[in-house]
């Protein structure tokens, strides 16, 4: 298992509330969010008084009472379950499924197709096709053949697309039906993620589940306030290269729990879908939303060179900055705050950092 390291990499200010009635959970954290920042101040003023021995006696002990409250077995007595206790002992534990968005650029899959097929943790290859006319037969066996010939190992991935007939870009965010890993990675059909880069960020990700892990990292700021309005501006990769922040990471090349298909397509307010639909935009930024309200923590960022092999989409239109300025607004105010949280942290693998 590859070896996990966190660099701060520079300082970053969080962004602050929007304004707004839309009651989520962002906002009744963001209220709170000031209730638990002297805890380790207090802990630090504790420990003086009682004396170095007897502090990490009651150091020791608090870890021990933890252990136990939150086993499986002790913590099922005390009425606590964790969500996700059933993938503990789960045979596809530490693979992922591979989702692939495409749209008429079958040469592009192809390619896509044939190198996550030789990742060693991929359990299975979806991929999301949303035209009027369904793949040829010519084109899903050779898709099927290709992943078998491909897959160098005694566990072979399986393969299947699940048909959309409406181009929408919903689709992508759709729930599996037999899925059989927690763990998704979204990647589109022109972006080439290493395997060894995929499995590490799949290692992070296993350490911290209910987040965004991914590769294409973004950011969020106050441009400005009139009147009690305040307007956020989208950063694309250069604003989080010169600040070293970021507050979201990008579905093009993301982890995230397969539960967030579900709560996207079913309990996310339909008038973000909606908005997604008529735009044809900002899938991504819906998503990085729905995760930083769900969990109220920023996404990880992993270090790791990613490539892409096609050279025009939604990104490439003149119009796009101005349209994803104004997604993130609209987005907002749904929300009634700011659920994005900034992070100046991101996750290499030590084995092939000189400095860490």
């Amino acid at each position: 298992m590859s070896t996990l390291n966190l660099i701060a990499i520079r300082d970053g200010a969080l962004a602050g509330e929007g304004n707004g009635n839309f009651y989520s959970p962002a906002k009744e954290k963001a209220a709170n969010r000031g209730a638990y920042s002297c805890r380790w101040p207090i802990l630090r003023r504790l420990r003086h008084p009682i004396g170095a021995v007897k502090f990490k006696t009651l150091l020791i002990v608090s870890v021990l009472c933890s252990v136990i409250l939150f086993s499986p077995k002790i913590g099922s007595l005390m009425g606590w379950n964790s969500d996700d206790a059933s993938s503990v002992s789960s045979p596809t534990r530490g693979r992922y499924t591979v989702l692939i968005n495409t749209w008429k650029r079958n040469s592009l899959l192809k390619q896509s197709v044939a190198h996550y097929a030789l990742c060693r943790g991929t359990d299975a290859i979806h991929v999301v096709w949303s035209e009027r006319d369904p793949p040829s037969v010519d084109l899903r066996a050779y898709l099927e053949k290709l992943v078998l010939s491909k897959s160098e190992k005694a566990h072979k991935p399986n393969f299947r697309f699940d048909i959309n007939q409406e181009d929408n870009l919903n689709n992508r965010f759709k729930p599996i039906e037999e899925l059989r890993t927690d763990a998704v990675f979204s990647v589109d059909d022109d972006v080439i993620v290493p395997c060894a880069t995929l499995d590490f960020a799949n290692t992070v990700w296993q350490t911290a589940p209910s987040m965004m892990v991914g590769f294409v990292p973004r950011m969020h700021w106050l441009a400005e306030e009139t009147n009690g309005v305040e307007y956020y501006n989208y950063g694309g990769w250069w604003s989080v290269w010169w600040t070293g922040t970021y507050s979201m990471v990008l579905s093009k090349a993301a982890f995230f729990h397969r539960k967030y298909l579900d709560i996207y397509t079913y309990k996310m307010p339909t008038s973000i879908r909606d908005y997604v639909t008529r735009e044809r935009n900002c899938e991504d930024i819906a998503m990085s939303l729905l995760v930083a309200n769900a969990t109220g923590a920023p996404p990880i960022w992993v270090k790791g060179k990613i490539y892409e092999i096609g050279s025009s989409g939604i990104s490439s239109l003149k119009s796009h900055s101005h349209k994803r300025n104004k997604c993130l607004n609209d987005f907002i105010s749904l929300y009634g705050a700011v659920p994005l949280v900034s992070t100046n942290v991101k996750a290499v693998d030590a084995r092939y950092e000189w400095f860490w």
